[in-house]
């Protein structure tokens, strides 16, 4: 297993080689997570994660916490002394991320032997390996914290296989805190996996030594998170993070099932009803206590939901993306359910059915959850690893040993294809080839009056290279594109007005009400905020939903060459994407 993951490393490291160099942090969040690190390391405070170069003075205020901070600080400290700042920092953002896989895989491994074969953990990480969902959290540069959470799931199915029951309900207990401490986006499965535990004990009661362990370490662990990891502003009562709000929940229901557990006698009605009752303790006081977050967590506006996070793509459900985007999501998954329920009814009557069954019940779990939102498409990739591997080993080692090379060859690599999930993006790719044969495009007529499209060169404003023209201004407040803000903030000494943070609605909004509304409205924003530059990157994402829903807005008559008095042009290189002007009214 180790010998695999320095091979993935190494594949993934030479797949990444160039955005190393360049320091390519593709996603506001990983550039966040570097600043973070950043200030931390130049003495912002532990439980200090504003950001306070986005909506300066003020700070942006970041939901996170330090944990996965101290991977990344860690290297970059270890690094500094031998090659400098900028060695250490890209051999962080290089190294960070594949940490994580390893307990993964490691995790992996140990639910497979546990559930499918001793000697079936390395077909269970290579399916791993081959969720491309799951992968591109691990990839390097992405130092969010999506990765570490991913691994702590898997420890969590490896809790629930664990044949020992005090050690695998410990396991459980300590990674779902520790994945409370990193975010709430698992909470799903957090919760779930509590219910599977009590659950499995109400129906057999050998189970009390796991619930036990669970209920124990769980809220032992999730107080000591809070009391180390929790930010100054999460000790407020608020509802997307771990705050007194979970808090509360988590010692509360730990108590509470941990309690029941110690229940006399063998009547499991009785055990079901303790849990119920329990589960319904725990719902009344989060809904008499918490009533502000009976409703979404992120405690968003109507009218920020409307402008902005309705066009975050991965917040929509999986069906509403195109196939090419679907179906690769989702192929693995269904070979995990088909693989995990069909070893539940080979098994059925025995012990390794029974062992089976919480895992395939959070596999299906994380499957359905695709139809809430598309980022669960890692997690659920992620839970099917152990019922893709059972589907495989029934009939891969038979091709193995078939007599026939053909079969040999082609039939195991056919049958990996299958179990992995791989074909579909075999398939996919093929499917563009055979229309294009079949009905191939024909050339548009240009118009005799027709102006020549310019190239789209926005994704070069996130580059080193176009970044250190605008880095060579003296620091100015910029206002400019919200997904633009994190990158321009990692990359120079400006300052920005809002990233796409749900915390910060109100500098979220004025920036969107800017692009979107008359000159005179963008003026008065950009004056509140205090900026001194205007800055555009002509062509991104944001921009274009600013031209398709706004087509008389602020942006477009900047694009449009409609500048107001107030703004002054700042020359730039010919080469450069960006547009910028000085705020001179």
């Amino acid at each position: 297993m180790l010998l695999l993951w320095i091979a993935a490393c190494f594949c993934m490291f030479a797949y990444k080689w160039h955005d190393i160099h360049w320091f390519a942090l593709g996603d506001t969040d990983d550039n966040i997570r570097f600043d973070q690190v950043r200030d931390w390391l130049n003495g912002q405070g532990w439980y200090d994660l504003r950001q306070y170069r986005l909506n300066p003075p003020y700070g942006a205020n970041i939901h996170w916490s330090r944990l996965c901070d101290l991977p990344l600080a860690a290297i970059m400290l270890a690094v500094k002394p031998f090659f400098g700042w900028v060695i250490a920092n890209k051999t962080a953002v290089a190294l960070a991320p594949m940490i994580p896989m390893l307990l993964a895989m490691y995790a992996s491994a140990f639910s497979v032997r546990q559930l499918v074969h001793p000697s079936a953990y390395a077909l269970g990480c290579a399916i791993l390996l081959c969720g491309q969902s799951t992968l591109l959290m691990w990839m390097p540069l992405r130092i969010d914290h999506h990765g570490w959470q991913l691994a702590f799931l898997m420890c969590t199915v490896a809790g629930l296989a664990d044949p020992k029951p005090t050690r695998g309900g410990a396991t459980v207990g300590v990674t779902s805190a520790l994945s409370m401490a990193i975010g709430l986006e698992m909470l799903p499965y957090i919760a779930f996996s509590a219910a599977i535990i009590a659950l499995h004990w109400a129906w057999d009661k050998a189970e009390a030594k796991r619930l036990r362990a669970y209920a124990a370490t769980f809220g032992i662990g999730t107080a000591l998170c809070f009391l180390v990891f929790a930010s100054n502003d999460n000790w407020h009562v608020v509802c997307d993070a771990l705050s007194p709000v979970w808090l509360t929940m988590a010692v509360l229901g730990s108590l509470l099932i941990g309690a029941a557990s110690f229940a006399p006698g063998d009547k499991r009605a009785l055990r079901f009803a303790l849990i119920v009752g329990a589960g319904a303790i725990v719902a009344a006081t989060y809904a008499l206590a918490f009533p502000k977050c009976m409703g979404q967590l992120e405690g968003m506006s109507p009218e920020l939901k409307r402008l902005w996070f309705s066009h975050v793509k991965e917040a929509r459900p999986l069906y509403k993306h195109a196939y090419d985007i679907a179906l690769p999501v989702v192929a693995l998954p269904v070979a995990g359910l088909i693989g995990a329920w069909l070893s539940i009814w080979r098994a059925r009557g025995t012990l390794l059915a029974a062992k089976w069954t919480p895992v395939a019940v959070f596999g299906t779990f994380a499957a359905v959850l695709l139809a809430w939102q598309t980022r669960m498409g890692p997690s659920a990739q992620l839970l099917a690893v152990p019922g893709a591997t059972a589907l495989g080993w029934s009939f891969l080692p038979r091709l193995a040993d078939h007599r026939s090379f053909v079969v040999r060859v082609f039939g195991v690599i056919g049958g990996f294809l299958l179990v992995s999930g791989l074909w579909m993006y075999f398939a996919l790719q093929g499917v563009p080839t055979i229309a294009a044969a079949i009905s191939p495009a024909k050339p548009k007529a240009k118009a005799a009056n027709a102006k020549p499209v310019p190239p789209n060169h926005s994704g070069w404003c996130f580059t080193a290279p176009a970044l250190r023209e605008i880095g060579k201004i003296p620091p100015q407040t910029m206002f400019t594109f919200v997904d633009l803000s994190p990158r321009l903030i990692t990359m120079t000494h400006h300052s920005a007005i809002s990233g796409p943070y749900h915390r910060n609605g109100d500098a979220l909004l004025d920036v969107l009400h800017a692009f979107r509304g008359t000159a005179e409205q963008a003026h008065a924003i950009i004056a509140r905020h205090h900026a001194t530059m205007l800055l555009l990157c002509p062509g991104m994402a944001e921009a274009t939903i600013y031209q398709a829903e706004a087509p008389k807005g602020f942006y477009v008559q900047l694009l449009n060459g409609q500048v107001p008095a107030w703004l002054a042009p700042v020359p730039l290189s010919k080469d450069s994407p960006f547009r910028l002007w000085r705020v001179v009214g």
